[in-house]
């Protein structure tokens, strides 16, 4: 077995697990099988109880495991499925230790660091390679040479290079170098530091790669090969891009693909790049430009949202629309506010998060979104606030909250699963990994995936409360996605709508880079947004519309936001801000008698089509009847005493105290 080994130096956050991944990807592209392993020396078990502030998002695993952020770069960049043995912690090591010393394992020995703890962390690298099945297995080391966390994980990768089962190891250590403005020179002593404690450790680093602002020169690489003992061929240089999906093409191009595969003693094999770099170009050469809102509580660190901000991106260049993504605090927005932060986006993300801070925010930005027919696609959290929102404001009732908010809310439309009651420990607890979900057959969903089953990963505790299932669904409330082992619901849309829905499940999660997940499945959108506008006249769509009668587009769908992302064409702001201004009207619901005439609709006056009376509207099918919503024949107009009427009726579910 063949091991690579990336650690960093001098400081953190250089991106060892891009250019980890990126290695993966240089030596998948020739043909080898590679599987990848994240060590990371802090102490908790796993990053499930940490805070996003402080380590970012945290990576569901199929196999339902809690694991660093840096385990998605390994799935997006390689295009592999990778499990809890792919993400090893010091808490999980010393763990191991303790347990086996208390059991009696070690035989009364005396524990210490070197051998029990570095030959536990051993036995995990080693065990992934025996059952992967791989040719190569890609190691990162969590931290920064010099951590005295980490040390026992130095030992350990060193003591690997003359282990039995070991056949060929390659070191990569990546290190900054800092640029000074004032003497407009690149400065290597840092770099000559750290690779001096690395080496001091007992490990020869046999490239070094170089983070800087820009490109280094010859004259400084030769400087570091000097001094670091590495060729100066494999001194590689790596600046700042704009998009991480660049740095594969620019590794290979400096030659750590082929340095790498001749280390290990494979014989030189041309890489195949061509849908990687057609992947970059998409990316950079978009012509549309959409202005995409995330809603969040966390948007101060976007890392706590990264494989939603891969995903956009990756939904984005398979569209070929560049997108501008506005990281919106929902503590920021209000009633008041809120046509100032979200009248110009093109569509809307609520992603997860745990707690009640900046839930009221989230959910003014659903009543928006629904009000003005904005393309909302609600992620795990997101989805629950599509219930309480539409229980709140469609159903009448006004104190519907989850019960994670509100322990004694009168209708909790979102309750804690049954099967999380009473749990003590936090720590790996939800329902984690990866459940069935039946889709229907005339859903949105279903147009999606174009599948009637489909595996997707979770990471929650409160679920659809189904006691208002029934309410819901009769009222314009779709519940489109079910899972078949315990029938809890995975999938929620609003009818009548273009594009609003929501998931339990994290779809942004599983997003490769060509497709892989989905398989070579393709969809018209043409034919699905034709379906829209002959649909739409109540929606005031008008036939100006930026995308109207563009070029079919059959897209890829490697990325369950493709769809979501194909109905949020540019110009949907401006339109929606000209409507106000013709009509006067701000929501749906309180539109004029006078509304499809004034609005410009293509279809006015057709055959099957009348002008708005009040009291009335026109349902998706074309046929005009009561309105739901408003005026003398709504069934909402005496919300408040059905609202009384449901509660005598209805038997309390049981909350969690």
């Amino acid at each position: 077995m063949n091991y690579i080994f990336v650690t960093g130096g001098v400081v953190s956050s250089l991106g060892k697990g891009i250019v980890a991944a990126s290695i993966g990807k240089l030596l998948i592209s020739r043909g080898i099988k590679v599987s990848v392993i994240k060590l990371d020396p802090y102490l908790n078990v796993d990053p499930g109880t940490m805070s996003p502030f402080q380590h970012g998002e945290v990576f569901v695993t199929m196999d339902g495991f809690e694991t660093d952020l840096d385990l998605g770069h390994y799935e997006r960049f390689m295009d592999v499925e990778l499990s809890k043995k792919s993400n090893v912690t010091a808490g999980q090591i010393y763990t191991e230790v303790l347990d086996k010393e208390r059991s009696g394992f070690y035989l009364g020995g005396t524990i210490q660091t070197v051998p029990h703890v570095t030959d536990s962390i051993k036995s995990k690298i080693l065990d992934l390679g025996e059952s992967s099945n791989a040719e190569v297995i890609l190691v990162e080391v969590g931290g920064t040479i010099g951590d005295i966390e980490g040390q026992p994980f130095i030992e350990a990768i060193r003591q690997l290079r003359n282990d039995p089962k070991t056949e060929n190891v390659f070191y990569l250590h990546l290190t900054l170098l800092p640029y000074l403005s004032t003497s407009d020179e690149i400065k290597t002593k840092p770099t000559q530091h750290s690779v001096q404690a690395l080496r001091g450790m007992g490990i020869q680093p046999d490239s070094i790669i170089c983070r800087s602002e820009k490109d280094v020169e010859d004259s400084v690489k030769n400087k570091i090969s000097l001094y670091c003992d590495v060729h100066p061929k494999s001194v590689i240089s790596l600046r700042d891009f704009e998009s991480v999906y660049d740095i594969p093409i620019h590794l290979e191009e400096q030659g750590l693909g082929n340095i790498i595969i001749d280390k290990l003693g494979y014989t030189n094999k041309s890489p195949d790049l061509k849908k990687w770099k057609s992947l970059c170009s998409n990316i950079m050469k978009s012509t549309d430009v959409l202005e995409i809102g995330v809603v969040g509580k966390y948007v101060e660190l976007p890392d706590s949202y990264l494989s939603v901000n891969e995903a956009i991106k990756h939904a984005g260049a398979n569209n070929k629309a560049k997108i501008n993504i506005n990281w919106i605090d929902s503590d920021s927005l209000t009633p008041e506010n809120t046509h100032q932060y979200l009248d110009k986006m093109s569509g809307i993300i609520v992603p997860g998060g745990f707690g009640e801070r900046g839930i009221e925010g989230m959910l003014e930005a659903a009543k928006f979104c629904r009000e003005y027919d904005i393309p909302y696609l609600g992620l795990c959290l997101g989805m629950q606030i599509m219930v309480i929102e539409y229980s709140r404001n469609i159903l009448g009732l006004k104190d519907a909250n989850s019960t994670e908010f509100d322990l004694e809310t009168s209708n909790p439309v979102i309750d804690i699963i049954e099967s999380q009651k009473g749990l003590q420990e936090t720590g790996g607890t939800m329902r984690l990994g990866a459940y069935r979900c039946n889709l229907s057959p005339k859903s949105l969903a279903r147009k999606i995936y174009k599948k009637e089953e489909i595996l997707e990963r979770h990471r929650h505790r409160y679920e659809f409360n189904d006691f208002y299932k029934n309410t819901l669904n009769s009222n314009g409330f779709i519940t489109s996605g079910i899972c078949p082992d315990n029938n809890l619901v995975e999938i929620s849309e609003i009818e009548n709508h273009p594009f609003m829905i929501g998931s339990q499940f994290h779809p942004e999660i599983y997003t490769q880079s060509f497709g892989t997940g989905l398989g070579d499945l393709e969809v018209d959108v043409t034919s699905q947004v034709e379906e829209w506008i002959a649909g739409a006249s109540c929606r005031g769509i008008w036939k100006n519309q930026p995308w109207r009668g563009r070029h079919p587009w059959i897209l890829p769908l490697p990325r369950r936001l493709a769809g979501w992302i194909r109905n949020s064409r540019p110009g949907r702001s401006r339109v929606r801000r000209a409507k106000v201004e013709k009509t006067g009207w701000r929501s749906p619901i309180s539109r004029g008698p006078n509304h499809e005439e004034r609005s410009g609709n293509p279809w006015f006056g057709k055959k099957g089509f009348e002008r708005w009376s009040p009291g009335s509207h026109w349902n998706h099918t074309g046929r005009r009847g009561p309105n739901r919503n408003s005026g003398p024949g709504s069934r909402w107009v005496k919300s408040f005493r059905w609202s009384r009427r449901f509660r005598r009726l209805r038997e309390r579910p049981t909350i969690c105290q």
